[in-house]
């Protein structure tokens, strides 16, 4: 990796931006300092720094200052450029979630099968669910955590909806994938009797027996992610 400092990145950014690849550009320390969050004297120590070590070069003329980018320093941040692209190209296009089957309360068999949702599954999902929910209770702190997400994130949509009984929620589904074999949804639930540390599933099929799975299975749930 090169010698240039993490503290001069935005710095060698900021000359970038305005135009310093190829011009020299007039700047001032005390802009430069707001324009990086750092003190008028931090932005003049980043400027003689990059001097010394020759990634910038300095005219001086009177009172004013042009800043110009050096073959070395434009290398170097092109250098780390692909560095940093190639690690967000690398990075895992998923979530993977790890738990253990429990079991719940049987709620699930008698939501999954109303006709407020199942109208919605087909039409949006492609097939009506196996009535339940597969529960997932998760077996580590991050990955509770990390379930937090999908609150915000885009989904299938299944609205909420009332009938002459009662109102029932919304379920935000995505898609997902049980133990690298089988196809399903994770859904997120506007009510639920669960706390945070327990997810549910749904599929077209009924997942506890297909896979053979009973109460205390080890489960992996990865889920796409789209960027």
């Amino acid at each position: 990796m090169s010698d240039l400092k993490i503290q001069h990145l935005l710095t060698l950014t900021q000359l970038l931006s305005k135009g310093a690849k190829y011009n020299f550009v007039p700047i001032t320390t005390s802009s430069l300092g707001k324009s990086i969050n750092k003190s008028q004297q931090a932005a003049s120590k980043h400027l003689l720094e990059l001097e010394q070590d020759g990634f910038i070069e300095r005219v001086t003329s009177g009172k004013n200052v042009s800043v110009k980018i050096t073959a070395k320093g434009y290398s170097e941040m092109v250098k780390l450029s692909s560095v940093l692209r190639t690690s967000l190209d690398s990075a895992p296009s998923f979530v993977e979630l790890k738990g253990t089957l429990v079991s719940g309360m049987g709620e699930g068999a008698y939501y999954m099968s109303l006709k407020g949702y199942t109208k919605q599954f087909k039409e949006k999902l492609g097939y009506i669910p196996f009535p339940g929910t597969l529960n997932v209770k998760l077996s580590k702190k991050e990955h509770i955590e990390t379930v937090s997400q999908f609150y915000n994130r885009d989904c299938i949509l299944i609205n909420g909806f009332s009938d002459e009984k009662r109102t029932y929620g919304w379920v935000k589904c995505f898609n997902a994938k049980l133990n690298n074999l089988i196809d399903c949804e994770l859904v997120i639930l506007e009510r639920t009797h669960h706390d945070n540390s327990v997810i549910e599933l749904i599929s077209k099929i009924n997942i506890r027996k297909t896979a053979k799975l009973r109460d205390g299975s080890s489960l992996t749930i990865k889920i796409p992610i789209k960027s």
